[in-house]
């Protein structure tokens, strides 16, 4: 796939790794006015893109935090964003910088223009109506923060028909998440067969989708089919070694080696 993007903003340089600090959590932020970008585009198959934000402490007060995480939650799953130090543009930021063509982007430091980066870089073919998908992408972001917060609460019948609506609108990126989070809802409210239809929805868009495993073994496990859970986990574990040591997925093992014990 060529892509050719003309942008005062953008520019195309050499790139060398920086070091990966953490970010935090944020909440999506009103829109702004749209980038004005050209975009050509020579239709081809997907291909993966790694977008990594600028949070050092110059990105980060104009911005970057708030971007990656828009960035993050409306990323299609063929296109991997992560947060990265200094790139260097400390005067344009927040920079945002795509391999593995070393693209850069500048002043990225609203919702509403990481949004519209995005859906350039997944979109940007003649006829797409690029500021439609992006306001679908923001909704649906939004539509799943608030069902977060729901099942934080306890409150899963909003939670589901929040990420109903989410996933109704169709945006290009994200739906895997919000099929993921819809079959927790799902699992929480005793209806595990819909759990699990969520969760192989979530696999069907994301097939690496590590969590989306995690929920499929959870749905497994509820109604009874206990080896195909336990392959689940497994494939859940072989994507993501690092769940190995969380309080959650031990608990699963421990729920699951239960099931599997032979009745004394």
């Amino acid at each position: 796939m060529k892509v050719i993007l003309h942008l005062s903003s953008l520019t195309r340089t050499p790139f060398s790794s920086p070091s990966l600090p953490h970010s935090k959590p944020i909440s999506v932020a009103a829109k702004t006015k749209p980038l004005s970008i050209s975009f050509q585009h020579e239709e081809a198959e997907k291909r993966s893109l790694e977008l990594r934000v600028c949070t050092n402490r110059t990105c980060r007060r104009q911005g970057s935090l708030e971007s990656l995480q828009v960035l993050s939650g409306i990323a299609p799953p063929h296109v991997s964003v992560t947060a990265c130090g200094c790139l260097g543009k400390c005067g344009a930021g927040p920079n945002v910088v795509v391999l593995p063509d070393a693209v850069f982007i500048k002043h990225c430091g609203t919702p509403a223009r990481a949004a519209e980066m995005m859906s350039f870089l997944c979109l940007g073919r003649d006829g797409t109506d690029i500021e439609t998908e992006t306001n679908k992408c923001l909704e649906a972001l939004a539509l799943r923060k608030r069902a977060e917060d729901e099942m934080d609460k306890g409150n899963f019948s909003q939670a589901f028909h929040l990420l109903s609506r989410a996933i109704y609108l169709k945006p290009f990126g994200g739906v895997h998440i919000s099929y993921r989070n819809r079959s927790v809802a799902r699992l929480a409210m005793e209806d595990p067969a819909g759990a699990l239809q969520d969760a192989k929805e979530a696999l069907n868009i994301a097939p690496t989708y590590s969590d989306a495993y995690l929920c499929q073994g959870d749905a497994l496990m509820a109604l009874d089919q206990i080896e195909a859970a336990e392959n689940s986990y497994s494939v859940a574990l072989d994507l993501d070694p690092s769940i190995r040591r969380s309080k959650s997925f031990k608990a699963r093992i421990a729920k699951l080696k239960e099931k599997l014990a032979p009745a004394i």
